[in-house]
């Protein structure tokens, strides 16, 4: 007698997909999330170059260029709010299978019985037919600040931090990365007086030292790294100039002469003898930090000219000397970018 209810249990086999509408945020912005589970990176792209720009074939992470198909991009939050919803709806349609089901089955039972029959027997189905749940659109998180509109497909995106990568066209702007890595060296020589003054607080002066040390010498290899990867990018950008030496643009000089070969100007061109004498002091600075732990050798006085030190001392950075660093690599990358 249950062949009705396993026949309409069935059918719900034909339910293959359930669509869920997607809201944008009041600025017209979709929520996407990276696929690669090391990243997980959360961003937003605008409702109408989702439509128009973007292709399902490939979508970019923008913090770490995973490329997926474009279904592949529901945020963490996205998934949870369907699955709930998705099971709610199945187990709806179920419970109405069920119901209808049986219902087929008690007519039919019914309407077999002899009506001469001395014994009638007849079978009637009460249950609750709960009503199907309508799938309510997926909400959108809260609106991100930082808008970007990427200068090679002209799509919009908008993230948290800092974005490599174009979501649609995965182009990489190196300058917009330059200029990000700049702004964070700047947020974090902003933060270390309030760090400072926390951890002194709670009894911590050692560690209150040691990280303030940290961050500002960090803040120093930071600016070169950046500087180093806009001027390598800037100078493949033009395609008669051969591939440069590697990292050769953290050593002044002989990236100044590839530029002057390149172009007719260097970086004597555009910085006055200060500020490339004291840009110089900086590079060499950085270097000793990353291979002798800031211990002074004879390849740092011979390059830097800096008589302050003798070998085996060990150099000091201060705050001011990141921020003296960040105006002089600021004004250097611009005249890179206005001679391309």
């Amino acid at each position: 007698m249950f062949k009705d209810m396993i026949d309409e249990l069935k059918k719900l086999e034909s339910i293959k997909t359930i669509n869920f509408p997607v809201h944008p945020d009041e600025k017209g912005y979709f929520d996407k999330e990276c696929p690669r589970d090391e990243c997980r990176f959360v961003f937003k792209v605008n409702e109408e170059d989702w439509a128009n720009i973007f292709k399902d074939e490939a979508v970019y992470c923008p913090r770490c260029r995973e490329e997926a198909t474009s279904n592949k991009w529901w945020t963490t939050e996205q998934v949870g709010e369907q699955e709930r919803q998705g099971m709610e709806y199945l187990e709806s349609k179920a419970h109405e299978a069920i119901d209808r089901g049986l219902r087929k089955s008690a007519e039919s039972f019914n309407k077999r019985q002899s009506r001469d029959s001395f014994i009638k027997l007849s079978l009637s189905v009460t249950s609750h037919r709960p009503s199907i749940p309508v799938i309510v659109p997926l909400k959108a998180s809260d609106v991100m600040e930082q808008e970007i509109q990427c200068e090679e497909c002209s799509s919009r995106f908008a993230v948290i931090g800092c974005a490599y990568f174009c979501p649609a066209c995965g182009h990489n702007s190196v300058e917009r990365t330059f200029d990000d890595s700049l702004k964070k060296v700047e947020d974090r020589l902003n933060s270390i007086d309030t760090i400072k003054s926390t951890l002194e607080t709670a009894g911590l002066k050692d560690e209150a030292e040691n990280t303030t040390r940290s961050i500002i010498e960090s803040c120093f290899g930071d600016c070169v790294m950046a500087f180093q990867r806009l001027a390598e990018q800037l100078y493949i950008r033009m395609p008669e100039n051969p591939t440069p030496p590697r990292n050769v643009f953290q050593k002044l000089q002989q990236g100044s002469e590839l530029w002057r070969n390149a172009i007719g100007q260097g970086y004597e061109d555009w910085l006055s003898p200060k500020e490339l004498n004291r840009l110089n002091v900086f590079f060499n600075k950085r270097h000793l930090l990353a291979h002798t732990e800031g211990i002074v050798d004879q390849i740092y006085l011979d390059r830097s000219q800096d008589n302050s030190y003798s070998i085996g001392q060990r150099i000091v950075v201060s705050d001011k000397d990141v921020r003296e660093m960040l105006i002089v690599v600021k004004e250097l990358a611009r005249k890179l970018r206005e001679a391309q």
